[in-house]
């Protein structure tokens, strides 16, 4: 096992920065998800870490070692692929003990180590098939099993479960976690899936163009976003994001949108008076929609009109259309509400956020 820290990592293709600056700290024994849309750069920080790739620049330590220019082979890595990657005209014994029999380890330590991981991933039975006999969940144990034996520093896994189900995925999630739980070999994890993301990582690093966005707890990432990307990407439905203004009047200050004036309270929004000062203006109100609730057009909310229902039995999503916005609110499955209707929508100031010009959280200053 070992840390694996990325100092000011750069990778360019041509003039197109894949990889922008990144630096990440991933403590010993830490599962760390890399999460963000397509082509945001987290696969190819995973072949940088992996050695599949040169970096343009910066520095790659796993433990103690600077390994840049180092050959993958000797990294001692081993990497899950989305394509599993297994050898279709050799059995399962004979896939997992591959890169054991690859390093001229002895035949009876490689059995035991087949045995071993075959036995931990409950692939047993299916060791003298080849692959195309097996499901999509089977054969991605298989690729973990082949990891596992070769008692790797790090594991490297580039969206090992999008090829699978929703079922497969959700039990071979569980079965990660727990094979993690129970190996702590430090993982890097690679996904564009929130829930995934939610559930599995310790920490999640967002990436946005080859940026890294923010870092930290799940919850916190949600709870508190950095940016208005990170705001937008986490969640489903994504959290509502209105415009308006920042004004100071009569000494306080509000936010500002037609028919609609927010007194803001730095308590309760978390907010510095010198946040405010420097948020160049214009901003954006920011709100999830299970923070929010529906209330009668005399109230004081925000007023919108209804003009989708979507129940999906637990809950019963309400779109409210509130000027240019579309404004979604989670509401119980039962509540009375009509298309049409002229709602308020109200929230917890303890829950909204206010993005400066910049789109950034003035929260989190």
């Amino acid at each position: 096992m070992a840390e694996v820290i990325l100092k000011r990592l750069v990778k360019r293709f041509g003039s197109v920065p894949a990889v922008d600056d990144v630096s990440l700290r991933i403590p010993d024994g830490e599962f760390l998800v890399l999460l963000g849309p397509s082509g945001c750069g987290k696969s190819t920080i995973l072949r940088l870490v992996a050695g599949l790739e040169d970096t343009t620049s910066g520095e790659i330590v796993i433990g103690d070692e600077l390994v840049n220019f180092i050959d993958p082979t000797r990294r001692n890595l081993a990497m899950v692929f989305q394509n599993y990657a297994l050898y279709p005209h050799m059995s399962v014994r004979k896939n997992v003990a591959f890169p054991l029999e690859t390093a001229k380890m002895d035949r009876h330590r490689v059995a035991e180590a087949v045995s071993r991981a075959a036995e931990m991933l409950e692939i047993d039975e299916f060791l003298d098939r080849l692959p195309e006999q097996l499901s999509g969940g089977q054969r991605q144990r298989v690729a973990l099993a082949r990891a596992i034996v070769r008692e790797p520093k790090v594991f490297l896994m580039d969206e090992p479960l999008s090829n699978l189900d929703a079922k497969l995925r959700l039990q071979t999630r569980i079965e990660l976690m727990s094979l993690h739980e129970r190996l702590g070999i430090t993982t890097i994890y690679v996904t564009h899936d929130q829930i995934e993301a939610m559930t599995m990582g310790q920490r999640i690093a967002v990436l946005h163009e080859g940026q890294l966005q923010q870092v930290g707890p799940p919850t916190e990432v949600y709870d508190v976003p950095a940016n208005k990307f990170v705001a937008t990407f986490m969640g489903a439905p994504p959290m509502n994001l209105m415009d308006g203004e920042l004004q100071q009047q009569n000494s306080r200050w509000v936010f500002v949108r037609e028919g609609y004036t927010l007194p803001i309270d730095e308590v309760k929004m978390q907010i510095s008076e010198s946040a405010l000062l420097e948020s160049g203006g214009s901003g954006s109100l920011g709100v999830r929609p299970e923070d929010m609730r529906l209330s009668s057009a005399e109230s004081e909310g925000l007023p919108g009109v209804v003009r989708f229902l979507e129940p999906i039995g637990s809950d019963l999503y309400v779109t409210v259309s509130v000027e240019a916005h579309s404004v979604q609110v989670r509401m119980p499955p039962k509540t009375k509400v009509s298309i049409g209707e002229q709602v308020r929508i109200e929230f917890d100031l303890t829950k909204a956020h206010l993005f400066d010009s910049h789109e950034n959280n003035l929260r989190v200053k």
